[in-house]
Order: C-alpha cells, then sequence, then structure tokens
C-alpha cells in the first residue's frame, strides 16, 4: 500500500476527487443565485468556510504564518474569497453554468501567465501561441453566444478568471512554505474580519423563506468548493505528482457540463462540446511547454503547485 506505485495512483483518485469537487462550483452557484444575492452569497461562502478553517486550526494548533508572507495571504485572499466568488455569482446570474464552464476553462492558462510574470519564468514561444489560441478561442465562443457583443455575464466571468488568476497564482506561490490545506485555510481566516460583518448584513431577512435547493448550493460553495476540495486537490498533487495530477484538470469543463446537465437541467450542444475540447487542447499546449526560470529562483520565489480552479 505505501508502494510509489499505489500512492501514485491515490494521488491520481484525490486529484479526481477536487476535480470534480470544482467542477459543480458553477452549477451550485448557478442555483443558490436563484434566490440569495450575488453579495450574500460570496460572503456567507466565505464565512462558512472561513470559521470551518479557524476551527480546524485550532484544533491542530497551526501556528499563524510569519510576516514576511501576509502580503502573499491578503492578495490570495482578496483575489480567491472575496473577487472570485463575487464576479462569477454575478456571472452565474446571466448565464448558464456549461457557458461559465467554457469560459473558466481557460483559467489554467491564464493563472500560467501571471506565475510566469511573478516568478519571471521563460516559456518556450508554444507556450505564448497556446495562450492566445485559448484566450481567443474563448471570446470567440462568448460572442457566437451573445449574438455578436460580450454579455454581461461574460464580463463578470473574464473578470473572475483575472482575479482568480493573481489569486492562485499567489497561493501557490506560498504551498512552498506550508501545506495547500492550510494556505486556503489561513486566506479564509484572514478573510473573517470581512466576511462575517458582510454576511449579516446581507444574508435574506428570512432565511427560512430560501429554498432547500439554493440553500444546498450555498453548502457546497461554501463547504466543499471554497475550502475541502483544495484538501483533495494539493494532497493529489503531493502524493502523485504536479505533473500527472495537474493533467486531470482537463477534465473539469467536462464534470461542469454533465453536473449542469443533471443539476441545472441546461442543454449541453455539440458547439458547446467542441469550444470546450478546443480550450481543453490550449491548456494541455500550455502546460506542456512551459519552462521553468533560468537560473533557478530560490526556492520561496520558485512557483510550486498552483491551486485547482474552483
Amino acid at each position: 500500500m505505501n508502494s510509489p506505485a499505489s500512492r501514485e495512483r491515490l494521488g491520481l483518485v484525490l486529484g479526481f476527487i477536487g476535480v470534480v469537487i470544482f467542477g459543480g462550483t458553477l452549477p451550485a452557484t448557478r442555483i443558490a443565485v436563484s434566490q440569495i444575492d450575488p453579495i450574500a452569497l460570496t460572503s456567507l461562502r466565505t464565512a462558512i468556510a472561513g470559521l470551518c478553517s479557524a476551527a480546524l486550526l485550532a484544533v491542530l494548533r497551526r501556528k499563524p504564518p510569519p510576516r514576511a508572507l501576509w502580503l502573499q495571504l491578503v492578495i490570495a485572499m482578496v483575489c480567491v474569497a472575496v473577487l472570485f466568488p463575487l464576479l462569477m455569482s454575478l456571472g452565474m446570474q446571466r448565464v448558464d453554468a456549461s457557458h461559465g464552464g467554457v469560459v473558466l476553462g481557460v483559467l489554467p492558462i491564464a493563472t500560467a501567465l501571471v506565475a510566469v510574470a511573478i516568478t519571471h519564468e521563460r516559456p518556450r514561444p508554444l507556450f505564448w501561441i497556446a495562450s492566445v489560441a485559448g484566450a481567443a478561442l474563448v471570446i470567440t465562443f462568448a460572442l457566437r453566444q451573445g449574438g455578436g457583443a460580450l454579455v454581461a455575464g461574460d464580463l463578470f466571468l473574464f473578470a473572475s478568471v483575472a482575479v482568480a488568476a493573481i489569486g492562485y497564482a499567489y497561493s501557490g506561490r506560498l504551498t512552498s512554505q506550508m501545506p495547500g490545506w492550510e494556505v486556503i485555510s489561513w486566506i479564509l481566516v484572514i478573510a473573517l474580519p470581512l466576511s462575517i460583518p458582510a454576511a449579516i448584513l446581507t444574508m435574506p431577512a428570512d432565511i427560512t423563506h430560501v429554498a432547500l435547493k439554493p440553500c444546498l448550493g450555498l453548502l457546497y460553495v461554501a463547504l466543499f468548493s471554497q475550502w475541502i476540495g483544495f484538501f483533495a486537490w494539493n494532497a493529489g498533487l503531493a502524493m502523485g505528482g504536479i505533473a500527472r495530477v495537474s493533467q486531470i484538470q482537463l477534465l473539469q469543463p467536462f464534470v461542469t457540463f454533465a453536473l449542469a446537465a443533471i443539476v441545472n437541467d441546461e442543454t449541453i450542444t455539440l458547439q458547446i462540446l467542441l469550444f470546450a475540447a478546443a480550450v481543453v487542447v490550449t491548456v494541455a499546449v500550455s502546460t506542456r511547454t512551459r519552462a521553468r526560470p533560468v537560473p533557478a529562483a530560490p526556492k520561496q520565489d520558485r512557483e510550486p503547485p498552483q491551486l485547482a480552479a474552483s
């Protein structure tokens, strides 16, 4: 059971579990925003996950991160725990979850671009070609779906991709200093002074009037998308190897499509599948052609495994 092969298999399984969890984020958000305001959803999502994180860190008696890491944690917090879920929720009010799955499919490329900027990598030319191609495909898809114009939902989703890429790049960088689960937990704890007051001020006046499905959607994005999914994903990266496990993330748009069809009763058209497949190809190419910095930077300056898109 402790052989390298079995450890790698377990890593692949954990990585797949993480991808399935993250793949359910858009369908669950789509359900939740049907009755919960996006600002309230973001506040409640972050507050619930933050309180759970605080309890876990206290039980395990984890020491606060060094002061030198706090700026990176705050940047990641603003992006991952505030702006990304808010912008994504606003987008899900306006477009289908399957539509959002195609747009957010380019997030790994966006994260890689931010990582290249902050770690001074020099990728091969093919990386840049694949990145531009991926972005062009997503914009083309949005224009076709919007009848030749970008709709408000697309603009919110594009903005969510941008801020998530920054947050995930900094979060991934921090995993060289502490375990991935601890990174996301401290990010959520740091957000508590913002998320708890915001949740109290914005939550529905009578929560009992919110139907069961939106409430379940809220709990899903709070406990799984915002928190537990990172546990499985980062453990999978550590056990199965970054190169192999990270490729599983290419399945995430298709997990979203399957769940959107089941949970949201959405129709997945051939156009959606073809555009998603093309985006996945560009992500795969960009991942395989990305190079490490030369010369190698000190450990704290190298970009470690990125957090998956939630």
